[in-house]
């Protein structure tokens, strides 16, 4: 016997893929700083009706995803310097210890993925591609982070990486990459050579130099 789907199932699937795909287009810098957004807008992009973009929204709200004004205006989040240097001191803070926890199982399957990621991150820096530059970026540290088997430490590492996306979109801009990020060199020799202090140096230094330019 088939079960038939309930309305409020369907729903929820709604507003989970909504959900997912905002979360996806912020965090990859998919759109800008200060970006406007409308519930009618997503719900006819996504193809959903109101009540699932009004939830995706709202937990995109209290993730610091998005942010939504007294009078109800919902856009992307612009950061003041204060934030970006607050959101960089939790980097450097956070990702070495996901780094340095993740060495002890850095076997070479994991570097040689490290390495084919970095080559797609090359590869969107070649293109000019901004959104691609970002979330292989990402994908390189979450890659690496989630051999570290700490799945709280991830979680709010994501969250930062989340309000960052469209500033890091910004960043992109302003420093006009024609190269990728030397420093994902140096985490994997560290990686190679099991150094500690050098993975934790060059993590520190590739998460964080970056945004210092946009506060400079």
């Amino acid at each position: 016997m088939l079960l038939q789907t309930r309305p409020s199932d369907s729903l929820l699937a709604a507003h989970d893929r909504v959900y997912r795909a905002l979360r996806g287009q912020v965090m990859h810098g998919e759109l800008a700083p200060g970006q406007p957004l409308t519930l009618r807008g997503i719900a006819k992009t996504f193809d959903v009706s109101m009540t699932p973009a009004r939830e995706a929204v709202q937990r995109l709200v209290a993730e610091g995803a998005l942010t939504m004004s007294s009078s109800g205006r919902v856009s992307t989040p612009e950061l003041s310097n204060e934030r970006i240097e607050e959101m960089a001191s939790i980097r450097a803070l956070l990702e070495p210890e996901l780094a340095s926890r993740a060495l002890p199982r850095a076997h070479f399957a994991l570097i040689e993925r490290l390495q084919a990621i970095n080559a797609a991150n090359a590869e969107a820096v070649a293109k000019q591609d901004a959104v691609a530059y970002i979330r292989t970026n990402l994908e390189f540290h979450r890659t690496l982070y989630l051999r570290a088997q700490a799945p709280a430490m991830l979680a709010i590492a994501e969250t930062v990486w989340l309000q960052l996306g469209p500033t890091m979109r910004a960043l992109y801009g302003r420093l006009r990459r024609n190269e990728p990020p030397q420093h994902h060199r140096m985490i994997l020799a560290a990686l190679r050579a099991g150094d500690d202090p050098g993975l934790r140096l060059a993590v520190r230094t590739d998460v964080t130099q970056g945004l210092r330019h946009l506060t400079s």
